[in-house]
């Protein structure tokens, strides 16, 4: 389930709450030692008195624990506008057509696409697919003149069986002649649907994968 657009996995109520208690928690504790204080100066040895410097340290760090709580509670609220802003920030990508190169894909409905180049002509060119974990579920032979290539994968392993949608990373090998390894490049493309705010940084939704802003290469409108 994905979280509302620009939402924050900060709970203000709960935040503001947390804040709350530990302030109580400083007061109870602070009327707690005035009234021991109080106790103390009322019953002291008048030929003996208290150093003033113990109570008055004490006051001291009474403050700053009250400064420190203050500080944390401003910290929260700024971090929550932030996650806010960004959230909004990436709603200006849906509908958007986006390019990837990061080597995945969503595979959905049986059908996931990518874009190859060969920086030169390849005596021979190896497509591996994994999934999310890494596994290989296929592997085949790819095009071998220089430039790009169209490769299309309608979501079966090498068994025939259909896997279910998701993310799935083409890595492209390719080798020249001489055995000199050839330099590729991959990059897929899709429509980003929603924003996924649940992790509280936001993730483009591209069917069912999930990509961050930093690993767009290319964002394009969509065109009937």
């Amino acid at each position: 389930m994905t979280s509302p657009v620009g939402s924050s996995t900060q709970n203000p109520a709960a935040t503001g709450s947390s804040s709350s208690d530990a302030m109580q928690q400083l007061s109870g504790n602070f009327d707690t030692f005035l009234q021991l204080l109080t106790s103390q100066l009322k019953n002291q040895d008048p030929t003996s008195p208290m150093d003033s410097n113990a109570f008055t340290q004490q006051l001291v760090m009474y403050s700053q624990v009250e400064q420190q709580i203050a500080t944390n509670t401003n910290l929260k609220t700024l971090i929550g506008q932030g996650t806010t802003q960004i959230g909004s920030y990436a709603t200006a990508y849906l509908g958007k057509a986006v390019s990837i190169t990061n080597g995945n894909a969503a595979l959905s409905n049986g059908a996931a696409n990518w874009t190859y180049s060969l920086e030169t002509t390849a005596n021979a060119t190896a497509l591996t697919i994994t999934n999310a974990s890494g596994r290989i579920v296929f592997t085949g032979n790819g095009e071998t003149g220089s430039g790009n290539h169209q490769f299309s994968w309608n979501g079966k392993d090498n068994n025939g069986n259909q896997l279910p949608d998701g993310t799935y990373t083409l890595t492209v090998g390719a080798k020249a002649l001489d055995g000199a390894s050839v330099t590729t490049e991959v990059a897929s493309a899709g429509v980003v649907s929603e924003i996924d705010m649940t992790s509280g940084t936001p993730q483009l939704m591209i069917g069912g994968m999930k990509i961050g802003i930093g690993d767009i290469a290319n964002v394009a409108n969509v065109t009937n």
